[in-house]
């Protein structure tokens, strides 16, 4: 059945290489039926949440109209990015599947440097209170 899924991945991969977009495919699969499938279209669409995960899980969060996917799993071609890693965790799929690891020696780009501002304020107890009264 993996292969089945892993295929269907490859499909969408090879869209993404003939629209000039890095070839990456994805689909997501609930009690072994295909629920989204897609591929990377960041170019295209000049978003830099155009990865495949993120367009995948996109689309069906709006069809299971709900952003727990905690009964599916996820086939992708290429392990997925840090980013992507944590959109899927917190969408709660249960079993992510990839094909390939990326490469090591690839490049990093990120320069951007994260620094939190030590002020007084009462965004804690915002914070706190909003999960407080959701419990």
């Amino acid at each position: 059945m993996q292969e089945k899924y892993m295929n269907l991945a490859i499909k969408e991969a090879q869209k993404a290489f003939n629209r000039n977009e890095v070839p990456v495919g994805c689909v997501i699969v609930q009690n072994n039926k295909v629920i989204a499938k897609g591929y990377n279209n960041r170019e295209k669409k000049h978003n830099i949440l155009g990865h495949a995960e993120v367009n995948v899980i996109t689309k069906a969060s709006k069809k299971l109209k709900t952003w727990k996917l905690d009964d599916c799993e996820i086939y992708v071609t290429l392990k997925p990015c840090s980013m992507c890693e944590s959109i899927i965790k917190q969408s709660r799929i249960k079993n992510v599947y990839y094909l390939l690891d990326k490469t090591t020696d690839k490049k990093e780009y990120y320069k951007t440097k994260f620094s939190q501002v030590k002020m007084v304020n009462n965004y804690a107890q915002l914070l706190a209170n909003f999960f407080q009264n959701k419990r």
